[in-house]
């Protein structure tokens, strides 16, 4: 008898510890945040001579994630001024965040990245080459404090809602107003992808109107190429009454090897009335990107710029543009 319990025992003990192994604990683990964005480029014609290496913007940061769904990130961006005159780096803050996924649900609190354009910019795919028509124009800001929410209620439907200062990131905040976006994006089948996202910045003070925008989007990606088109309104730029815009981006990209592709885009930026006449317009950009390794990116592009306003010529531009990133 007791050698029976002693053997039973045994055999729980066993079963036990096989089951113990068999569930995988998730260990906190931590990455390094590196990105650099830099090119070499030459405008020409139309007396244009201007030639140089530029480096654009670097990203560094860390992230690390606790187990269980809880993750923390912090980036500082290193770019430069919008003021004209000046030259000088000038370091942000770009992430700050908390964020915690449990299921289909997301959660994320802090400097956070913005969603009113960057499933744009994912699906476009060559940030270091050029920014998302809605970052390029000044549509909104890719990053901004506050909280935002997303959820997945199926395969193909998953929605998200946000709530940030309104200022971005490089501002603090100096108004009582809020930014507030909703977004639903739909995948009716594989790899194609609808995006629609509403948003109000409101501005808080008297006398300057609220922000508004609207952004829908519908891309096709296959593992050969893949092309994308969205169209974008914003109704009172800078709070200012009846100053709309509005625009539209054509883009795509086609495979040729798993070091080599090519891509293409076509903007289009217009305002209502013409207030803003002396920005708006066209561009078109056309290039090659190749892989060195799994960090490095080169990409040579030709670019062309077609302004609006009457007596303006187009300007080119030859760019070499480089990544490096993990």
């Amino acid at each position: 008898m007791k050698t029976k319990v002693i053997l039973a025992g045994l055999i729980t003990c066993i079963g036990i510890s096989s089951q113990a192994q068999d569930v995988k604990i998730e260990e906190p683990k931590g990455k390094a945040i590196i990105q650099v964005f830099g090119n070499f480029h030459s405008d020409f014609g139309n007396g244009n001579d201007y030639l140089g290496f530029e480096l654009d913007r670097s990203y560094l940061g860390y992230e690390y994630n606790f187990g269980k769904g809880l993750s923390v990130k912090g980036v500082m961006d290193i770019g430069k001024s919008s003021a004209i005159d000046d030259y000088h780096r000038i370091a942000y803050i770009k992430n700050a965040q908390v964020q915690w996924k449990t299921g289909n649900l997301t959660l994320s609190g802090g400097l956070i990245s913005t969603t009113q354009f960057n499933f744009q910019e994912k699906f476009w795919g060559y940030r270091y080459i050029m920014k998302s028509f809605q970052d390029e124009y000044k549509f909104g800001s890719s990053a901004d404090l506050g909280i935002s929410v997303a959820y997945k209620f199926a395969d193909w439907v998953s929605a998200d809602a946000i709530i940030v200062n309104g200022e971005g990131y490089k501002k603090i905040q100096m108004n009582n107003g809020f930014n507030y976006g909703l977004g639903v994006t739909l995948t009716p089948v594989k790899g194609f992808q609808i995006r629609v996202y509403g948003g109000l910045n409101d501005s808080g003070e008297e006398g300057k109107k609220s922000i508004a925008n609207l952004a829908a989007f519908a891309g096709y990606k296959h593992e050969k190429f893949s092309i994308g088109a969205e169209y974008n309104q914003m109704w009172n730029a800078s709070y200012t009454d009846g100053a709309d815009q509005n625009g539209y981006s054509i883009f795509a990209s086609v495979k040729l090897s798993k070091v080599a592709e090519l891509y293409a885009r076509y903007d289009d930026l217009y305002s209502k009335n013409d207030w803003n006449l002396a920005k708006d317009e066209s561009t078109a950009i056309l290039g090659a990107q190749f892989k060195l390794g799994k960090y490095v990116k080169i990409a040579p592009n030709f670019r062309m710029s077609m302004p609006k306003i009457d007596g303006a010529k187009n300007t080119y531009s030859a760019y070499i543009n480089c990544y490096f990133g993990f």
